[in-house]
């Protein structure tokens, strides 16, 4: 006989309505907490495709897919809201021979993690690689590449980059061919497929992180020219050799934000914190927004 109480929880969840026009999916209570524009006097300030967050949601990485990255703190008002970002330090990254690498082909950094010894992962498309840095002022470590990335699409190459706890590297394509998108792990130095994404209509994976909860969380997005851009956070529970089903927390409306390219996922004390990055395409109509939401299970 079915559970009434079951039919009941999900019922609630599918017609909760919250805030910025976003809906609660299974047992998840999705509150949206605000939009920061961020702003600096800097020629190289933009771009930003990679976010991290410190535990307590206070200090910042950010990472411009110029091949520059940045780090601060962030001050927040009594509900945890940011009140505003200030810069400490920033660097341009170098290749393995310690030259700064140029924006273009060599210098499109997407994808950024840091793991638990502070060691700094960055993904680039362009050319197809990703590179470990233990300073942001030395020069890249070499990560050996995978088979499959020769076959990735130009410019469409390794946008979305994690680590898990243990130090496992995670990324995914922003395109690929078929009708799912690879996960690709690195373990102990050896690369695996271990999970897909099914393709879904027009979303393209941008962003991702593991969230001290376990689970991975993807950033999305969709363009459609003048109506502007749509963003997508789905979260999947993880075991050695399949992703659970997923689940959608966030999705927005175009032109609700601007383009949202980085995530980090930390915890606050009230449930897990979503900080999202615009990348503003240093295009004078954009904007760099610190979007944020809080999911409450």
């Amino acid at each position: 006989m079915p559970d009434p109480r079951r039919a009941l929880i999900a019922g609630l969840a599918g017609l909760a309505v919250l805030a910025g026009g976003l809906a609660a999916v299974q047992a998840a209570t999705v509150d949206y907490l605000g939009t920061f524009v961020w702003r600096e006097v800097d020629p190289d300030f933009g771009g930003y495709s990679g976010l991290e967050m410190s535990d307590d949601g206070r200090s910042y990485t950010a990472l411009s897919d110029r091949g520059t990255i940045r780090w601060g703190s962030i001050d927040r008002d009594t509900q945890g809201r940011i009140r505003d970002v200030t810069t400490a330090g920033t660097a341009r990254l170098k290749d393995s021979r310690g030259k700064m690498v140029q924006p273009g082909y060599l210098g499109d950094s997407e994808g950024l993690a840091i793991d638990a010894q502070g060691r700094i992962f960055v993904s680039f498309e362009g050319l197809d690689r990703i590179a470990r840095y233990d300073d942001p002022d030395d020069p890249a470590i070499r990560i050996p590449g995978a088979v499959w990335f020769s076959s990735l699409h130009r410019n469409r190459g390794l946008e979305a980059l994690a680590v898990t706890p243990a130090g496992d590297l995670l990324t995914i394509p922003e395109t690929w061919s078929g009708d799912s998108f690879p996960l690709w792990r690195l373990r102990d130095g050896e690369w695996s497929h271990p999970f897909s994404i099914p393709r879904e209509g027009r979303w393209l994976a941008v962003g991702a992180d593991v969230g001290p909860d376990g689970r991975l969380y993807l950033l999305e997005r969709d363009f459609k020219g003048p109506l502007g851009f749509a963003s997508r956070v789905r979260r999947f529970t993880m075991t050695e050799d399949a992703l659970g089903e997923p689940e959608t927390l966030v999705e927005s409306r175009f032109l609700q934000f601007d383009n949202l390219e980085g995530i980090a996922v930390w915890q606050d004390g009230q449930g897990i914190r979503l900080t999202m990055v615009s990348d503003d395409n240093f295009f004078f109509l954009q904007k760099t927004e610190l979007v944020e939401y809080r999911i409450r299970d």
